[in-house]
């Protein structure tokens, strides 16, 4: 029984974003719509006027850019947006296809409420489709799909380390948006992978998904001209 004398524990309180979490947030919103081209510089001065924020809030939001690997940092130079390059398109997808892989193989035993969030995600990716949603809309619901199939893990570490690397896919998912205002969804070929899946052939299912991120790093380095 409780101490009807003992204090009070403190209420809980949630802090609002600090100005450096929206700095930050709305740089990475233009980093992944396009607004902010690869390799173009991100002038302190300017953004800090622009934001009407002070210089060194706009220092900190580069810094948290830099190590997410969505800016890189020269002497001399600054700060610019990272540029997609070939090696890096490549091993992206190739990690992807690991943490991506692990998932689909665990379809059978990951919990109904995992798999659930599969089914979810691809839900709301065709929503999307039939609304028209935007190119970007259509990037991040795609992206949330393949990030749901590492939650069949049930690894948050692993979900984390996708997450990472659709970060950075979005840098290059930009430049692509750019070159690709009409590119076709792939909702079609998500279905598919999803009724693999729903049919036990978790085999066939790992052959598809191999044969579909091999797709779409190649589509990512031709519509960059980084073949």
């Amino acid at each position: 029984m409780s101490d009807p004398h003992s204090p009070l524990p403190a209420p809980l309180t949630v802090e609002p974003p600090s100005t450096v979490a929206k700095v930050t947030a709305e740089l990475r919103r233009r980093i992944f719509e396009g607004e902010l081209e690869g390799g173009s510089p991100i002038r302190e001065v300017a953004l800090a006027d622009a934001l009407g924020v002070a210089r060194s809030t706009v220092r900190e939001a580069l810094t948290v850019l830099v190590a997410e690997g969505l800016a890189t940092r020269a002497p001399h130079r600054g700060v610019t947006v990272a540029r997609p390059e070939a090696g890096s398109v490549r091993d992206v997808c190739r990690a992807r296809l690991v943490l991506e892989g692990a998932g689909v193989g665990r379809w059978a035993s990951a919990p109904e409420a995992s798999r659930a969030a599969v089914r979810e995600a691809l839900t709301a990716y065709t929503r999307a489709v039939a609304d028209g949603g935007s190119y970007q809309e259509l990037n991040e619901r795609h992206l949330a799909f393949h990030v749901s199939l590492v939650g069949l893990t049930g690894s948050p570490r692993l979900v984390a380390m996708e997450e990472s690397l659709v970060g950075e896919l979005k840098v290059a998912l930009a430049q692509v948006a750019r070159l690709r205002r009409n590119a076709h969804d792939q909702a079609d070929t998500h279905l598919a992978l999803l009724d693999l899946l729903e049919d036990g052939d978790t085999e066939s299912a790992q052959v598809f998904l191999t044969d579909h991120l091999a797709g779409a790093e190649m589509d990512i380095l031709e519509a960059l001209d980084l073949c």
